[in-house]
């Protein structure tokens, strides 16, 4: 199914930290982007909500991904490399929203080809700006490969 041009953007959130989900929940609320923001919490279910099985067979793919790298069941690494190694799935852009500054797991979600990497900072007002920057760039700015 194609999507129209003008809907809403359609993001799946791979987060486990209910904290962490709730401030890109509410920093997503309050910006100009019309969104449907879905949430995953661990890798397990992330991998069944874009292969649509089980509770998610009825869900459509999303326009973008926004993954941590420290999960559980399955790291957010091992989805990366899943996704990107699925032809159905390997279009969709992939950001890494993590708390890691370790240059392993940058050079690790580049080779793995993520789309960007973007670290979680501590403070609330700064937690809030990258994701208002994020949305600002990915959600406004760029044009994403409406395939499904």
């Amino acid at each position: 199914m194609k999507k129209e041009l003008g809907s809403a953007i359609d993001i799946l959130l791979v987060e486990d930290n209910p904290g962490d989900v709730e401030l890109i929940r509410e920093a997503l609320a309050s910006g100009t982007s019309r969104h449907h923001l879905n949430v995953v919490r661990d890798g397990a279910q992330a991998l069944k909500y874009l292969r649509r099985q089980d509770l998610y067979a009825d869900r459509q793919l999303p326009d973008l991904v926004l993954l941590d790298l420290n999960l559980p069941r399955k790291s957010g690494r091992e989805v990366l490399q899943e996704i990107k190694d699925d032809p159905e799935l390997k279009w969709i852009p992939i950001i890494v929203l993590t708390s890691s500054k370790a240059e392993e797991d940058i050079l690790k979600s580049y080779s793995l080809h993520a789309n960007c990497y973007v670290t979680k900072p501590v403070d609330f007002e700064q937690f809030m700006g990258v994701v208002k920057a994020i949305e600002d760039f990915w959600l406004t700015t760029v044009k994403l490969p409406f395939r499904h």
